[in-house]
């Protein structure tokens, strides 16, 4: 859900996985300038994450294929396990979404809320330093030239003793990872202490590009129920109850993208934002990637559907913002970003000639991949 009004500093935030709602009444009235600069601000830092999101998830995907152990970045099983979803947990998705929402919803309404978004802090600071790590980590290490020592570090955690012990945690990394998250700690510490909107944004950017990159939808079906779920469920919960609105006045966390409209007379210590759920970036996201990795399984050397899901991204958005700015009111971004995001590469699919092929797509989750590839080696054997 994407937010109109300005809102002070002390009242953010969004539901985790969900869109924001949001609409309080503000004294501030932005000027053209601040109000242009704001919403542009947003939309370009939408952008970026499902632009280069969706570029890594290629790369991720070809990992997966290879059977790499490793990223570029040096951190193990970073990059080559995808979560895939497949039509079953996107059509339960809505359901678990909407459910968690309302438990927050009580939540909030029967304990304080000063102590819950204390502990919320900092889970999303250990959150939000790894994530940036990750992020970080491919143009930290282009910065050193191969002569670097990179020393290689493990950490073992194991169960048991002798021929029982069973690993639980194998965590490789190098010096390299250990700057990136020298630098993300810099950055958590930052967000824990002043809840900056800098600081925010940060590990909001790297939430939603990890989200693009490493959440795998395994077919365009399997999106359309993804998407058109979360489009009910975004469209009811905005509008027909105050079960969100809730929420998002009382959650504190970096899972929205903000930008102050005061900027340009406040500086840096401005307090009245627009601002932008994270579902809004990480939903569509996610499909966009999918046809990215479909053109790429073409072998045409074109981004028809990428290119065209992206743009459709862009007018979504934009016809959000607009609808949003003329009429006063929280909207949810889904209800605009949905039919936008399908129906254009639809259309051009159907132009094509390619609607069938496009829906015959199909990436396979990691694990019945290595179950297809046992049960091919067995009948190999047993020829």
């Amino acid at each position: 859900m994407s937010e109109a009004e300005s809102v002070p500093a002390s009242a953010p935030d969004s539901v985790l996985n969900a869109s924001e709602a949001l609409n309080v009444t503000a004294k501030f009235v932005a000027t053209p300038q601040g109000t242009a600069l704001a919403y542009g601000s947003l939309v370009l830092m939408a952008l970026l994450p499902i632009f280069f999101g969706a570029l890594r998830s290629v790369s991720c995907s070809k990992s997966k294929d290879l059977g790499e152990n490793e990223s570029d970045s040096g951190f193990r099983n970073s990059c080559d396990m995808p979560e895939t979803i497949t039509s079953r947990d996107a059509a339960r998705f809505p359901i678990i979404a909407s459910c968690t929402l309302f438990g927050l919803y009580l939540f909030f309404k029967v304990f304080s809320q000063e102590y819950i978004n204390m502990l919320l802090s900092v889970y999303f600071f250990v959150l939000g330093v790894l994530a940036l790590s990750h992020t970080l980590s491919p143009a930290v290490s282009r910065l050193f030239p191969d002569s670097f020592p990179n020393k290689q570090f493990q950490l073992l955690f194991t169960q048991g003793s002798g021929e029982s012990k069973e690993e639980i945690v194998n965590y490789e990394f190098d010096t390299k990872n250990l700057l990136c998250l020298l630098i993300s700690s810099v950055v958590g510490v930052w967000y824990l202490l002043k809840k900056h909107w800098i600081a925010n944004n940060l590990f909001g950017l790297a939430f939603a590009l990890n989200g693009v990159e490493l959440l795998h939808l395994n077919n365009v079906s399997t999106g359309c129920i993804l998407l058109g779920g979360l489009f009910v469920y975004d469209v009811f919960w905005v509008f027909g109850t105050n079960v969100m609105v809730t929420v998002a006045k009382s959650f504190e966390a970096p899972i929205k993208l903000v930008f102050p409209q005061d900027l340009l007379e406040k500086g840096l210590s401005a307090s009245n934002f627009a601002m932008l759920g994270l579902g809004d970036i990480v939903i569509p996201g996610i499909f966009i990637a999918l046809l990215l990795r479909f053109d790429v399984s073409l072998k045409k050397n074109s981004r028809t559907y990428f290119y065209s899901s992206f743009l459709a991204y862009i007018l979504g958005l934009g016809l959000t913002i607009f609808v949003m700015h003329t009429f006063k009111h929280a909207q949810p971004a889904l209800l605009y970003l949905v039919p936008a995001c399908i129906g254009l590469p639809m259309l051009v699919a159907l132009l094509k000639g390619e609607l069938t092929e496009m829906f015959r797509y199909e990436e396979t989750p990691p694990e019945e991949s290595e179950l297809k590839e046992d049960s091919s080696e067995s009948e190999k054997k047993d020829q």
